[in-house]
């Protein structure tokens, strides 16, 4: 129903030339094939990590919520709130509620704050960068719809 995954923005792309160039330099005092190496598993290590970082994934899938490491049953979830820049700031700072489940990514300008209805989950509510923050929150309300006996 629902699929995003939070890719690191392009320019963030330079970070790992960045650091390999760096790594490449401080091993040059040992000589260039050393230096080479540092450079090559410089880029690597540094493009891996943020490879890494930018797979976060949200999705929408057989009646739960699917985000990063957390997997949510979509019954236990209740209202679904879409927040704009100036709200995602303040949701994410003085907001903030330390119990919370945060899949918070930087770079991305909006989010999602959906509440937890459960009892038995000491979570008060998720809160979600996503880059269509009202597509996720219909996602949402379909698949509690469906749920739902007719």
């Amino acid at each position: 129903m629902y699929d995003e995954r939070l890719t690191a923005p392009r320019s963030w792309w330079l970070l790992p030339v960045g650091a390999g160039v760096c790594l490449g330099l401080i091993l040059l005092r040992f000589g260039p094939v050393p230096a080479a190496i540092g450079l090559v598993a410089g880029v690597l290590l540094c493009a891996a990590a943020l490879s890494s970082y930018g797979s976060a994934r949200i999705r929408v899938v057989q009646g739960s919520l699917v985000a990063g490491e957390a997997r949510v049953p979509v019954e236990a979830l209740g209202e679904a709130w879409p927040l704009d820049r100036a709200e995602t700031v303040a949701w994410r700072t003085a907001k903030a509620d330390p119990r919370a489940f945060m899949l918070l990514r930087s770079y991305v300008p909006t989010a999602l704050r959906v509440e937890v209805s459960d009892p038995q989950d000491p979570t008060p509510y998720l809160y979600l960068s996503t880059r269509a923050p009202e597509k996720l929150a219909a996602a949402l309300e379909a698949a509690r719809a469906g749920q739902r006996p007719a």
